[in-house]
């Protein structure tokens, strides 16, 4: 038996909503702007320039609304039945207490959407995903017996991310987040205010999420806020965000991939082992929505592959030179698709990238053909100089970019 709440789903809304937390973004906007998320208002900078919030991610701390991610509450005698049916991951080794991060696919092995899986009890857990997906949820619990209900507006999510973020938390957390570990999640109290911590983000930094009631929501942000002050707190919007999660080698759904639903030619369409996720498909176990086609795949390899690649500093400045100019960087992260070439044949396209402030690269991450994505493969990335294209070099390399030893350890 499959029971069902708030059935219509997102995807037949149209109205423009706001954050439970727009109270507070929205005073502290300076820049008024704005980007929808979700069909939210979702600032993308606080101040009139994003770069104090970027270093906020890497130096300090920052503070993000993160409530416009969909939230969805399944649980039952069959939900982990459920979510092994729909997921890549094996559900079956998901413990009380741990996140799994997934993509799910559809028949032919293509990716729907990703997001994360918490097990909140032993029947009950949360999905989290960029789109709406009550319906694909609905369908494919047919004859099961689980409880699905769209937490999306009554649950917000706060994330805190930065190495000054665990001991902004721990003094105000009624027990230490010093044995948490990554992907790991509990249940505690912010000065009395009931919330579940995650040690999750979306940074590749130390970090964490807070999941509460939304009502609390504007009480807790003036919470961190108060006693976040002396350790750098910074709210931090989606310029930041975007810098810090191409730096973590983290895909992007319209960006870095499209969904399998909203691709109108296959050639659009991706599979885990396309983006880099082969370590997210688990083949035993378990008997998720494409499996049967992502085992033939395996059989016979992709043809491309998801890569990250570093344009190479010389060479492009040269070129700027030759034009009379100082090398361009880009202040802020860019997402329109750039053409990747081997002996001028286009072998590729970059589909994100950004000048790392911290680590002083210019990076970006790429879909390229198997045979050119190789390591230390060297490849010429298109750019443009006053109005005329060059190629430049750039390389493959190993990803993620930034994979600071903090995001995973824990105080001893």
């Amino acid at each position: 038996m499959i029971h069902i709440q708030n059935k219509k789903d997102f995807t037949a809304q149209t109205e423009l909503k706001m954050s439970p937390l727009f109270e507070r973004t929205s005073q502290l906007n300076q820049s008024q702007e704005w980007r929808r998320w979700g069909g939210h208002l979702a600032a993308t900078k606080y101040e009139l320039h994003h770069e104090n919030e970027y270093f906020a991610i890497r130096t300090k701390a920052a503070l993000l609304d993160i409530s416009p991610l969909y939230k969805y509450s399944i649980y039952g005698p069959d939900a982990q039945i459920f979510l092994d049916r729909l997921v890549t991951r094996n559900i079956q080794i998901c413990k009380v207490g741990q996140v799994m991060y997934t993509p799910w696919c559809d028949e032919e092995g293509k990716v729907i959407d990703d997001g994360t899986v918490h097990r909140l009890d032993q029947e009950n857990y949360r999905l989290t995903s960029a789109e709406p997906n009550l319906t694909w949820l609905m369908e494919n619990a047919s004859g099961m017996n689980v409880s699905i209900n769209d937490d999306s507006r009554t649950t917000a999510a706060l994330a805190l991310q930065g190495p000054n973020s665990r001991v902004i938390l721990n003094c105000i957390s009624s027990s230490s987040l010093d044995d948490l570990e990554f992907f790991r999640l509990k249940d505690t109290t912010l000065q009395g205010i009931p919330v579940t911590i995650s040690r999750t983000g979306y940074t590749g930094d130390l970090g964490y999420e807070i999941w509460l009631d939304s009502s609390k929501s504007i009480e807790l942000w003036d919470l961190l806020i108060e006693f976040g002050k002396p350790f750098g707190i910074t709210p931090t919007g989606l310029h930041a965000l975007d810098m810090a999660r191409i730096e973590a080698s983290l895909i992007l759904l319209d960006v870095d991939y499209i969904s399998s639903r909203h691709a109108l030619i296959d050639s659009r369409k991706s599979s885990p082992f396309e983006l880099g996720l082969d370590w997210a498909v688990k083949m035993k176990g378990n008997n998720f929505i494409g499996k049967n086609s992502l085992a033939l795949e395996k059989t016979t390899p992709s043809d491309w592959k998801f890569r990250g690649i570093e344009i190479d500093w010389e060479p492009m400045e040269k070129l700027y030179n030759k034009a009379g100019l100082p090398p361009g960087l880009p202040d802020m992260a860019w997402r329109n698709s750039t053409p990747l070439y081997y002996n001028k044949q286009q072998v590729g396209y970059a589909t994100s990238g950004c000048w790392s402030p911290i680590m002083k690269r210019n990076i970006a991450l790429a879909h390229i053909q198997s045979d050119f994505a190789d390591i230390g493969t060297t490849l010429d990335f298109e750019i443009k100089i006053e109005h005329f294209r060059h190629l430049t070099p750039a390389s493959v390399v190993e990803t993620p970019f930034y994979n600071p030893d903090r995001k995973r350890s824990c105080p001893r």
